[in-house]
């Protein structure tokens, strides 16, 4: 058999593996296009973005990226094993050990590639749901503080990073940092779930860090220059630290407030750093909003 022969055959074996994928993947857009094709959405603006907008788009992206790994796993080996075969049978290459041994190897190293790259997808996924919950968590109780007269955003964009929630109220400008830590399983109750802040670093159970102290800094004195810039005026903003979940213990104070999820709801009654007025609330309120109204619907971005 001639060499075009010879890979006339290997293109109809694989295609005979992936026209099924194939197919079912085309009827699941073409479906999604023609239900939409008479129909637009009614939305026409932008959304404001939700607690953990940008951790939702990573999880959707690494979802993405699990179903392509486990349909590696899935189609590689018969892949292999079908070339194989389409040569012994139809290119007249003759079996061989060595050719046998290759064919195995080479499934084996692909598995094991394929494993543990899907083992680390999966542990960054869990680590990005365990800080979508704590996000959503902890903007469901900022939320409520629209109560009280304020205004909360979330997820807001700034300079090559997100600041997760902003809350700007009579008593001033919070920029809250929200941190989702798992617990230890100790047996021993509520000292497993108690972090101690001592004005420059958190204890936890098993372990110690300040870098979440001085990210919340950070993020807080960016988002004053920026506000201050904009505004023509001095913007005090207050670095918050939310741990959801978590009970938190002070033996000190610092620079950055600590809070668990729950005590947030008196964030305006224990803070009050820079007062402001209803204009000056809405003026910041309405930069704040012009930077977070940027989600385009799902269903209008279908139509373009």
């Amino acid at each position: 058999m001639g060499l075009w022969n010879q890979l006339l055959v290997v293109a109809a074996v694989l295609l005979l593996i992936f026209i099924g994928p194939v197919i079912g993947i085309s009827l699941l857009l073409h479906s999604k296009r023609r239900a939409r094709a008479a129909r637009r959405s009614p939305l026409t603006s932008d959304l404001l973005r939700s607690p953990g907008h940008y951790l939702n788009e990573q999880a959707e992206e690494l979802r993405t990226d699990v179903l392509a790994s486990v349909m590696a796993l899935m189609l590689m080996p018969a892949f292999l094993v079908a070339v194989h075969f389409a040569q012994s049978q139809f290119a007249g290459v003759p079996e061989s050990a060595l050719r046998i041994a290759f064919v195995a190897v080479t499934i084996l190293g692909g598995i094991f590639w394929g494993t543990s790259r899907l083992r680390k997808q999966l542990k960054q996924l869990d680590a990005i749901r365990l800080g979508l919950d704590a996000e959503l968590a902890v903007g469901q109780e900022l939320d409520q503080l629209m109560r009280q007269g304020a205004f909360v955003f979330h997820d807001f964009p700034a300079q090559k990073f997100n600041i997760d929630h902003v809350v700007i109220a009579p008593q001033g400008v919070f920029a809250v940092e929200t941190k989702g830590y798992s617990k230890p399983i100790k047996g021993q109750g509520r000292k497993d779930a108690t972090a101690v802040f001592n004005g420059h670093a958190l204890q936890f159970p098993d372990w110690q860090t300040s870098d979440p102290l001085a990210q919340a800094e950070r993020q807080a004195n960016w988002l004053s220059k920026w506000l201050s810039k904009t505004m023509a005026d001095q913007i005090v903003v207050t670095p918050v630290l939310a741990l959801p979940g978590w009970w938190v213990e002070r033996t000190g104070r610092g620079k950055v407030s600590v809070f668990s999820g729950g005590e947030l709801k008196g964030l305006l009654r224990s803070i009050r750093v820079q007062r402001l007025g209803e204009q000056q609330m809405q003026q910041i309120a309405g930069r704040i909003e012009e930077r977070c109204r940027n989600v385009r619907p799902s269903y209008r971005e279908s139509d373009d």
